[in-house]
């Protein structure tokens, strides 16, 4: 079978693509900076995966893998990518820029006649464009069209915090999606990558957004009133009726966005709002608040899981209030230790005027009409903190 390049070393990468990949038959090469990560990987000959669901554990076990530091071996790397089928990545979308340029020399240095494949397993809509944006100023053109398809995905899979100690192993929730967009390859003329565990479609737009505005929404959303409320884990937030009574009319809200704009029928947004939350409450993920909540800024950016879905409500004339009382709340997730995003959010509360915090953080136009509740909201935050 091929060979996979994966960037990322983490729970994500080792747990849910790198299972993914390896149970395809694929040689899996991961690639990361991080050099305790890397030596670990090396010279661990297998690790394992536990999946966690309401019926109990199931452990697998990961072998055929290699790891490379592209800091200090670059070339090593672009030659794997050189000789690669397929490169995902579960980096975070603000690390794409920096392993585009390797990614770009190893497509240069492509003498393949089948073209790479290219995923990013990123929780942000159209990870892999943005990737692909990075890499075409690097990349010779002529190559880019002809050696690498681009491919969007939308990945939804709960990690939890790791126990101590834990070494390579990765405990993670049994439910998993994995859809990408195969429209790239069969404008190229070619076959995708066959992985079982991925669900292959023609518009890839209706599951993103369906993803990203009830499982992320809905997670953020128990985070950040479970942070106020003092709770410790996404499941003791949910067992509190005015929280999981909140998250609902949250998802209510952006169910009625998905229902308006992609056609899917009420009954069976209604029934993946239900499945999600109880997913999300499951105790056995001992999902912790601090780690959900996690990186408020770009939560609170232009297309994501908050104003996204409130900016295109507004613009329908449809209700987006207990959206504001997320986004509200998300604004209160400051100085949490170990989160620098939370540290800064803080510092833009306390040093800019309303007005130019609210363009700051939400990237929202003046003249939208979710600005002026939005600003609303900001102002009342930095009420409480002066």
């Amino acid at each position: 079978m091929g060979k996979a390049i994966h960037f990322g070393g983490g729970n994500i990468g080792r747990g849910f693509v790198g299972e993914f990949l390896h149970e395809a038959g694929y040689e899996v090469v991961f690639v990361d900076v991080v050099d305790d990560l890397i030596a670990s990987i090396q010279k661990t000959p297998s690790y394992d995966i536990t999946e966690i669901s309401e019926e109990g554990e199931k452990t697998k076990t990961i072998t055929n893998y290699r790891a490379l530091n592209s800091k200090t071996h670059e070339a090593d790397v672009i030659q794997e990518i050189a000789t690669a089928d397929i490169v995902t990545c579960a980096v975070g979308p603000r690390i794409l820029q920096f392993i585009a340029p390797v990614i770009a020399k190893g497509i240069d240095a492509r003498t393949l006649s089948n073209p790479l494949a290219v995923i990013a397993c990123e929780n942000a809509i159209n990870a892999t464009d943005a990737l692909r944006g990075h890499v075409e100023k690097k990349a010779d053109p002529k190559n880019l069209a002809s050696r690498a398809v681009f491919a969007n995905c939308a990945i939804d899979r709960i990690v939890p915090n790791q126990p101590p100690n834990n070494g390579l192993n990765v405990r993670i929730e049994k439910f998993y999606e994995w859809v990408v967009e195969q429209t790239p390859f069969k404008e190229h003329g070619v076959d995708h990558p066959k992985i079982p565990a991925i669900h292959w479609v023609d518009k890839l737009g209706p599951y993103i957004e369906r993803k990203l505005f009830t499982v992320n929404t809905g997670h953020a959303t128990t985070a950040y009133y479970g942070h106020i409320s003092g709770k410790k884990t996404i499941a003791d937030a949910l067992h509190d009726p005015h929280i999981r009574g909140t998250v609902h009319r949250v998802l209510d809200e952006t169910a009625s966005l998905i229902i308006n704009k992609h056609g899917i029928p009420e009954q069976e947004q209604k029934e993946y709002v239900d499945k999600i939350i109880d997913r999300i409450s499951n105790p056995y993920l001992e999902d912790n608040i601090e780690r959900v909540g996690r990186a408020p800024l770009r939560k609170l950016s232009r297309e994501e899981r908050f104003i996204g879905p409130a900016s295109q409500l507004a613009e329908r004339g449809l209700k987006f209030d207990a959206l504001l009382g997320a986004i509200e709340q998300a604004l209160r997730f400051q100085n949490v230790p170990g989160d620098e995003e939370s540290a800064e959010l803080a510092k833009i509360l306390k040093d800019q005027p309303t007005e130019e915090a609210t363009s700051h953080l939400t990237g929202l136009d003046k003249s939208h009409p979710l600005y002026s509740h939005v600003l609303e909201r900001v102002k009342s935050v930095q009420g409480e903190s002066k």
